[in-house]
């Protein structure tokens, strides 16, 4: 992306989030005000009534979230947005420390609108504007209303895109939408449930502790994998994919919803993963590694720690979907080379399902036997490439080649060959994301219309 020549009607005046969010913060923060409520209750409840408990707990409550409003009202007097003379983002912050950021469009990599559950009672929603570049590169306006916050990220893409600030959202072709079905049934058929589950049963047949040790191990080992399918079912809920000249288009959420686009050019890596009591209904989850795009736990975009294009979709359907973002690419088309003989020492499971392979476009590695991983790298997003050598690896004349990406849940890595080829397939993929990059591989994989 070019940045967007300076005009006058790029400038735009100074805007402030709704009214209405000094409220929205204080409700996030009511749980606090009654938790801290009932430990300042706790320390006089000897010498209080019974009768007076309640109201007093429920006023302090109160109390702290008017405290809390109180500030967020001062904070959101301090804030205002606005677009400058050159088409950057612009936020000004801070009640003690005043604080004023620039976000340059033109290293745009994405926009998200982002509904957690108390704004979204109020119909309100967030609006967080990802740059490329190190540190704090990310703005997020909090909260605005639904419609403001789909006008203002259009208006940010526009502007990126060198467009006029009123083009308004660019149509799009809806590609995927995953039933709750298959979703469910993916969640509660995926490896780690199935055998938290049991171990559950396990523990519980054959404990001869007690009831009582039975019941906690029931919540741990059960609990646990019960609460990781509802949170996951409650965040991918309704999810589909769209195309757009902007990018591919994410929507989900139950409780908490989303809106995602994946601009052209940004995909960095693919990994196709397969439980095996998926393989049955050849269903996959498709993860990615995109540019700009932070991983881990992030509480402003409210996200996990993956970045998913599809949580549960037939593999034919996942391949067509990613030729989207990687045009031209068929992953389980491209032969794959076995390891040699002597890797069975040290990946005796995983054996049989360990491979490589290589077109004229990406690089395609396979590992996992319980979970199946094929991984997609195109030589134009080569950013480095290493050879490792463990001890037991060392001792069978084994290496591992591994191709760097940008952070993200995707590892891109040719396991156990021999030590002369983990070698020698680091200097050829070396040489192919050099030759790539050199021919214009960035600018080809930018266009999603590429052939």
């Amino acid at each position: 992306m070019s940045s967007p020549p300076p005009t006058a009607e790029a400038a735009s005046t100074p805007r402030r989030t709704h009214p209405i969010t000094p409220l929205v913060h204080a409700g996030r923060g009511l749980p606090i005000a009654l938790v801290a409520g009932f430990g300042l209750l706790g320390n006089f409840q000897s010498q209080l009534p019974l009768q007076f408990a309640l109201p007093i707990m429920v006023g302090i409550a109160i109390g702290l979230a008017t405290l809390i409003a109180g500030f967020q009202y001062l904070a959101w007097q301090r804030l205002t947005f606005w677009f400058d003379a050159e088409g950057d983002f612009r936020m000004a912050s801070g009640v003690v420390t005043r604080r004023e950021r620039r976000l340059q469009l033109s290293r745009l990599q994405g926009v998200e609108v982002v509904q957690p559950l108390l704004a979204r009672l109020f119909g309100m929603a967030e609006v967080s504007v990802e740059v490329a570049g190190a540190g704090d590169s990310r703005a997020v306006v909090r909260y605005v209303s639904l419609a403001d916050a789909t006008s203002l990220r259009n208006e940010v893409i526009a502007r990126a895109a060198g467009l006029r600030p009123d083009s308004g959202e660019a149509p799009e072709q809806p590609l995927v939408q995953v039933p709750a079905k298959d979703l469910i049934v993916s969640l509660l058929l995926r490896g780690s449930t199935v055998f938290l589950v049991a171990l559950t049963a396990v523990i519980v047949v054959t404990t001869i502790v007690g009831a009582g040790w039975a019941g906690a191990a029931f919540l741990l080992a059960g609990g646990v994998p019960l609460l990781m399918v509802v949170a996951e079912f409650t965040r991918y809920y309704n999810f589909t994919v769209a195309d757009s000249p902007d990018g591919l288009r994410l929507r989900s959420g139950l409780l908490q919803t989303q809106s995602q686009t994946i601009p052209p050019g940004r995909v960095q890596a693919v990994e196709f993963v397969q439980s095996m009591l998926w393989r049955r209904k050849d269903w996959v989850r498709v993860r990615l590694n995109v540019a700009g795009m932070k991983s881990g736990d992030d509480q402003d975009s409210g996200q996990g720690n993956e970045m998913v294009l599809l949580p549960v979709a037939p593999y034919d359907v996942a391949i067509s979907v990613v030729q989207r973002v990687l045009p031209g690419v068929d992953a389980r088309s491209i032969p794959l080379s076995p390891p040699p003989a002597r890797a069975r020492k040290r990946a005796w499971i995983q054996f049989r399902a360990l491979g490589v392979g290589f077109d004229e476009r990406v690089f395609v590695s396979a590992r996992g036997k319980f979970v199946h991983r094929l991984t997609v790298v195109p030589h134009a997003r080569t950013q480095s490439v290493r050879v490792t050598q463990g001890v037991w690896e060392r001792s069978l004349g084994l290496a591992t080649m591994h191709i760097d990406s940008t952070p993200g849940p995707v590892r891109a890595m040719a396991l156990h060959r021999t030590a002369a080829e983990a070698r020698a397939l680091a200097e050829s993929q070396n040489l192919r994301g050099e030759n790539a990059f050199a021919a214009g591989g960035t600018k080809r994989w930018m266009d999603p219309g590429a052939s």
